[in-house]
């Protein structure tokens, strides 16, 4: 399974607007294309900054739709008053407790560093930390998604509120500690967010 992810940094005042135009208008245009098993949105209302992510079947699906998703892409930009950046990745881990609600939030952690220990902390991710973070309550679920040319990953976990992800804050500090100590790996931001859309149809890959 592959995932594009697009950044929006919009303005604060339009994210209501962008979240309505990616549900009604860019979703079932991107959700009917070959290959596409999902779509979803997570929005920090106060700053603006939003991230669209779209999961595909494989690297040939998701390369294939590249010209079909940038006038919906530059649409949606619009409707969020701000520019765009776009990322592609492997998914290398997805795993749910149970389906997320309203009211679910995600925190996202990026981490970088040598290519070549991409596939030690995938493993370490599963084996050692997963087991912790679904421990966790209110814990939702877990993906880690990687790209493997620069060495990058993306680990995002969703809980069922606010509260909840709150909670877990100290817990989930130690868990990236130990996990940049194990591996290597540069922590290079954490943000939190609300998860606005949430349908991904990729099944567990654990």
């Amino acid at each position: 399974m592959y995932a594009r992810s697009t950044t929006v940094t919009g303005q604060a005042g339009m994210v209501e607007a962008g979240i309505a135009h990616v549900k009604d208008t860019v979703m079932p245009q991107v959700r009917a294309m070959d290959g596409c098993v999902g779509l979803s949105l997570i929005a920090d209302r106060e700053s603006g900054r939003c991230i669209v992510t779209t999961a595909w079947r494989d690297e040939a699906a998701m390369r294939g739709t590249a010209d079909a998703v940038m006038p919906l892409r530059e649409a949606a930009a619009s409707m969020f008053g701000g520019e765009t950046s776009v990322n592609e990745w492997e998914v290398a881990y997805l795993h749910r407790d149970h389906r997320s609600a309203e009211g679910a939030c995600t925190r996202v952690t990026w981490t970088e560093g040598d290519p070549a220990t991409i596939d030690r902390a995938v493993d370490m991710f599963k084996s050692s930390i997963m087991p912790r973070v679904e421990m966790l309550d209110g814990f939702c679920s877990a993906s880690m998604l990687v790209d493997r040319a620069s060495g990058r990953c993306c680990v995002t976990a969703s809980y069922d509120s606010t509260e909840a992800m709150g909670r877990a804050r100290d817990a989930a500090m130690g868990l990236r500690a130990d996990l940049a100590q194990e591996t290597g790996m540069r922590i290079t931001e954490v943000a939190e967010f609300e998860l606005a859309l949430a349908h991904l149809d990729v099944p567990e890959l654990v």
